[in-house]
């Protein structure tokens, strides 16, 4: 349960907004941040003190791009291998992975198996485990050929997606996950520099078979993400709708002009930490740098840091994360693509930081409610050793984390209280 009042004192906070980090308290009562002073406060006489000094203050952190179900599997064929009792126990396992490095809500850009997302969700939201929130999506929905698709014609493999050819497919299996209880759709659109017949610069799903995909989505209040690396695919998937984006690495001029027409109802994320994971830290696999530049990697990262910083210029809502669950991405590991937006895109910190809090909290349907340090929010909020605004290579360590606090709960604390 959440506390009945809670006293951060002594440190400073910086809210998600563009202003600077300023010192103040911070009163959380319930589930709530009740006041934010910036002066000492007196005669909180019910309330748990925490000093807090020589700390930060910041909203938790939102994973955009989460694939809790990946089990870190250097082949992603062998995660659908996993039966679905053990697999659901691993996400859970994998949920609080995240939640214990400050992400206190995921989007997920993609189930493994159809009600993954959706159990866990709901086992959380229920207090039965701790975990962040979470918007559960669909598996990937995907094309016969194309990314997901491990089948042959001498033996059946399932993957991390459902394969679907054809609108009239499509509307069913659309039909069905929402039923089931998806926040979100998520289409494989564009191919993968993995699928030899499909790279990434292909897109694979027919223009019907998304259109049907978004309009039935659309329909019933869900969102529709989609895998659009391809040029082709990017411009689709905004042709019809598709709320978020993932990886766009191929964008042409037309591509980065249509996305700034659409940024106030769309989010984009270029998930380049598994680029650059792949290419520099994925050897122990059997990924040399050669090996990966060799399918196309180096190239795409490349294209990336193109891309992004105009659509930073832009005014574009971009989102952190990094496709993380595979072995060279592990869990708990997402605060780095933090550093990645600044070393590589050209974002500062407070921006990348931003992107992680209040950009987030927006992708998570939180507006108004999460993704700032202000009276009245949910108090989703991490206390971090220093100035996370200006370094945010900090949220990369446990150490610095000093308390974690969902829903105005405590999840984890380095304190001792007073009263």
């Amino acid at each position: 349960m959440a506390e009945a009042a809670l006293l951060l004192r002594g440190g400073s906070v910086w809210d998600g907004s563009e202003a600077a980090a300023f010192a103040a308290d911070v009163l959380i009562r319930g589930r709530r941040i009740e006041k934010v002073h910036p002066s000492q406060l007196r005669d909180v006489k019910d309330a748990r003190c925490i000093d807090v000094t020589g700390h930060t203050v910041i909203p938790g952190l939102v994973e955009g791009h989460a694939h809790l179900p990946f089990a870190h599997k250097a082949n992603m064929a062998d995660t659908g291998d996993i039966p679905p009792e053990e697999h659901t126990l691993l996400t859970l396992l994998h949920a609080r992975t995240v939640l214990d490095a400050g992400f206190t809500s995921c989007l997920s850009g993609g189930s493994a198996k159809p009600r993954l997302d959706i159990a866990v969700r709901d086992f959380i939201n229920a207090g039965h485990a701790p975990g962040p929130r979470l918007l559960a999506a669909s598996p990937e929905l995907t094309n016969t050929g194309n990314l997901g698709d491990e089948r042959r014609l001498h033996l059946y493999r399932e993957s991390i997606a459902m394969v679907v050819d054809g609108a009239d497919e499509m509307l069913r299996t659309v039909r069905l996950l929402i039923r089931e209880g998806v926040d979100t759709i998520k289409l494989n659109v564009s191919g993968n520099q993995t699928i030899p017949n499909a790279r990434s610069h292909i897109t694979v799903m027919r223009e019907d078979e998304l259109a049907t995909a978004v309009e039935t989505a659309h329909a019933h209040g869900k969102r529709v993400a989609a895998h659009v690396r391809a040029a082709a695919s990017i411009k689709l998937a905004l042709k019809h709708g598709v709320d978020i984006l993932y990886h766009c690495e191929y964008a042409d001029e037309e591509c980065i002009d249509l996305m700034e027409a659409a940024r106030d109802r769309i989010f984009v994320a270029p998930a380049i930490g598994l680029l650059h994971a792949l290419l520099h830290e994925a050897e122990p696999w059997g990924i040399t740098y050669d090996k990966a530049a060799a399918t196309g990697v180096a190239d795409q990262f490349e294209q990336a840091r193109r891309v992004f910083p105009e659509l930073r210029k832009r005014g574009v809502r971009v989102l952190i994360g990094g496709d993380y669950g595979f072995p060279w991405t592990p869990h708990g590991t997402n605060a780095r693509d933090l550093e990645h937006f600044v070393q590589f895109l050209g974002y500062s910190n407070a921006e990348a930081l931003r992107c992680a809090t209040s950009v987030g909290a927006v992708a998570m349907l939180l507006e108004g409610q999460t993704g700032f340090v202000r009276e009245g929010y949910l108090a989703d909020l991490l206390v971090v050793a220093g100035e996370p605004q200006n370094d945010v290579r900090l949220l990369q360590s446990a150490a610095n984390l000093a308390m974690i606090i969902k829903d105005g709960s405590i999840h984890r604390s380095r304190f001792a209280t007073s009263h």
